[in-house]
């Protein structure tokens, strides 16, 4: 079945039904924690007494999009999640704390190095401080997708209880590929990191490779989709049209 979310002037299709329409309280704790996350990030919550304190906060508003960004990219992922599968077991529940937790430890190193890299404030002293952490950084990605990959496995294995067709179960496989070379990404650049501060330009560069490697996983997923369930799925459609 193939559910289409309207989105602007183009409807979006999803290859699996939404199951999850109400929003159940492991979501609201979830956007509780994202939303207190977001708000410790912010630059500052004084308003600035002189023009030089305004001029510090206008600066800070940078490495604060980037961070934003990024939170809101794994709480769309996540959102994305619960819309589908609409889980709640025991498992599913301490995966998302999991999640939680590692967000909110992630938030004050992902500000303190896009603040360094940015504002260049001499935050970091030493180039060792810089590699370690990168490490931080890197694992915190790489965690966060292994959750993921953790999450939608766990939605495959339950395909059953779910009621999962066979064109969702190819689709939830299609997103474990996909988070888990998210992670591999971040993997890839601890190890590049690790030879030096030399390296780090080169440990950055990797997550250049999230559009390309992301791209080519949906692309070529989605013909070997087309070739198996397309022609089923509209069989299945037009029977659904002459049985009203």
């Amino acid at each position: 079945m193939i559910f289409k979310r309207k989105g602007s002037k183009k409807e979006e299709k999803d290859l699996i039904t939404w199951r999850g329409h109400e929003v159940a309280r492991i979501e609201a704790f979830s956007d509780a924690v994202f939303a207190f996350a977001i708000t410790l990030l912010i630059v500052s919550l004084e308003v600035p007494k002189s023009y030089d304190e305004l001029i510090i906060n206008i600066k800070g508003f940078l490495p604060f999009g980037i961070c934003f960004a990024m939170f809101y990219q794994v709480w769309v992922t996540q959102n994305l999640f619960f819309r589908r599968y609409g889980m709640n077991d025991e498992f599913t529940n301490f995966l998302n704390a999991a999640l939680l937790f590692f967000v909110l430890f992630f938030v004050y190193p992902l500000k303190f190095l896009w603040a360094s890299m940015l504002l260049r404030n001499g935050s970091i002293k030493t180039p060792m401080q810089a590699v370690h952490l990168w490490y931080i950084y890197s694992g915190g990605f790489a965690v966060i997708y292994l959750l993921f990959t953790a999450m939608y496995w766990h939605a495959l294995r339950r395909k059953e209880h779910l009621k999962l067709t066979d064109s969702e179960a190819f689709e939830t496989k299609t997103y474990i590929y996909r988070n888990f070379f998210m992670a591999m990404i971040g993997v890839l650049s601890i190890i590049i990191a690790s030879f030096g501060s030399r390296f780090l330009f080169f440990a950055g560069m990797c997550y250049a490779l999230i559009g390309p490697i992301t791209g080519m996983t949906h692309s070529k997923r989605k013909k070997v989709h087309n070739r198996r369930y397309a022609r089923s799925e509209s069989i299945t459609e037009e029977a659904k049209i002459e049985g009203q």
